[in-house]
């Protein structure tokens, strides 16, 4: 790996060296070489295959840097041409944005702070999105109220992630939709690497 992507400058960071090359699990492409910082920071948090926990770091990814994380993940033609991202990162959207306001807060030395840990699991998968549900709910709640916070669908979910991508970051968006299918290839493979010209580039 580091033979592949040496010479690379993380395509998310933009200043660190490339330590891999970053792929959608779901779809099978590779979107672009990433430094072991973003690497890491991109990959969700699982508890079990179905299960995952919404750490503190998701306020960078889908807050602070949101167009840049967004742009990155589309680089995936599978994720763009459906609007929507792999089934880990749009529970998590799901959890920490479409959400938030279902999260309970509790009195702390410095006013109120969100209870607990978010956790999202789901049934299904993309796959099958009728029968997919996506489950919001808190671990650790200090007083034990607090569990199942919200149920939601997967494809309410994905439309709710492309009306907020739209609104965030719409020049991701305006690159993305179903007019793109005719570009999709039938069976998911992974994207080769360019290296004829003079920048190397990749896509």
């Amino acid at each position: 790996m580091s033979r592949q992507v040496a010479g690379w400058v993380c395509a998310v960071c933009g200043t660190a060296p490339a330590a891999a090359l970053d792929h959608c699990h779901e779809h099978g492409y590779v979107r672009a070489p990433v430094c072991t910082s973003c690497n890491t920071l991109e990959r969700p948090d699982h508890l079990y295959d179905n299960d995952i926990r919404v750490a503190a770091r998701y306020q960078r990814l889908f807050d602070t840097d949101a167009a840049v994380w967004l742009r990155h993940w589309h680089r995936c033609p599978g994720c763009s041409t459906r609007t929507t991202l792999p089934l880990p990162h749009l529970a998590a959207w799901t959890a920490h944005t479409a959400t938030r306001t279902l999260r309970p807060t509790h009195p702390g030395s410095r006013g109120r702070k969100p209870c607990g840990v978010l956790r999202v699991s789901w049934t299904g998968s993309q796959n099958t999105p009728r029968s997919c549900l996506l489950t919001v709910s808190v671990d650790f709640c200090p007083s034990g109220e607090h569990r199942v916070l919200a149920r939601v669908p997967y494809r309410e979910a994905v439309e709710r992630f492309g009306t907020w991508l739209a609104e965030t970051a719409p020049a991701v968006a305006a690159e993305a939709g179903p007019d793109r299918l005719d570009s999709l290839p039938a069976a998911p493979r992974p994207v080769i690497a360019d290296t004829s010209g003079d920048d190397l580039a990749l896509f």
